[in-house]
């Protein structure tokens, strides 16, 4: 295994009730070849303000996401896994692929 390479996820407690009620969205991002990718995306994803969960399916190449749609939109999600490949070696490309929203009764 590449040092260089290794990273440390982040640690983020969540309630199960509040992902019960949490938006969802599926992205699919291409770039991630390796546990150490899919640690560095999740991890570029769980910091945001309003991102409660981050589930990678690194063989699929698949993210989903549960975040409270008021604070997080689906771009800033997309944005921050781009982001998450800021090391000049690491490249990172997300797509919405499907989408939940909780809507709150009237």
């Amino acid at each position: 295994m590449d040092q260089n390479c290794h990273v440390e996820p982040i640690q983020k407690a969540v309630l199960d009730s509040v992902l019960k009620n949490a938006d969802t969205t599926l992205l699919a991002v291409s770039g991630m070849g390796c546990v150490n990718c899919a640690a560095r995306v999740r991890n570029g994803l769980i910091p945001l303000d309003g991102v409660h969960h981050a589930e990678i399916y690194l063989e699929s190449g698949l993210v989903e996401v549960y975040f409270d749609g008021s604070k997080i939109t689906q771009a800033m999600l997309v944005n921050a896994v781009a982001g998450a490949g800021n090391d000049g070696r690491h490249h990172y490309k997300a797509v919405v692929v499907g989408q939940s929203f909780h809507i709150e009764p009237a």
